[in-house]
């Protein structure tokens, strides 16, 4: 497919997509998850342990979604799942040492797949994309904002 510039929407698409399969094979072959697990155990090894809904965000998906996805995790024993101190409602979840060596593996694809979507890119150019992704990306999120507040 030809892209041009009233069809970037696609191109970002297209880009997620691979992204998401190339990362999923990889999972694949070491265990039965998805990229968005590995993303959940990133964000758990950047930020220490978070709540269900912080790491809905975190991961733009919904918190049934979420809770299906740490279910899993649970199960596997790469993260706990611990209720508040102040409101045993809200869960917090955290990395298991199991979940620390299997985020290892993890970051090793990310820095392959990057290798891949960086390849023949300037660092001067790599900082350009960065810009104008987080531009495209303040956009599309101060629309959302402004569209639900005239709801």
């Amino acid at each position: 497919m030809e892209y041009s510039v009233s069809s970037v929407l696609s191109l970002i698409s297209h880009i997620h997509a691979a992204s998401a399969d190339f990362t999923n094979k990889m999972l694949s072959e070491k265990a039965p998850f998805v990229s968005s697990h590995g993303f959940i155990l990133f964000q758990l090894a950047n930020s220490g342990p978070l709540s269900m809904g912080e790491i809905a965000r975190r991961i733009n998906r919904d918190k049934s979604t979420t809770t299906v996805l740490i279910r899993k995790l649970c199960d596997e024993g790469l993260v706990t799942s611990e209720s508040g101190t102040k409101d045993s409602r809200t869960k917090y979840i955290s990395l298991t040492e199991k979940g620390r060596e299997y985020n290892s593996f993890t970051s090793s694809i990310s820095r392959e797949l990057l290798s891949v979507c960086y390849k023949n890119f300037s660092e001067e150019e790599k900082q350009t994309l960065l810009s104008l992704l987080l531009k495209m990306s303040e956009n599309v999120d101060s629309a959302k904002k402004e569209r639900l507040t005239l709801v």
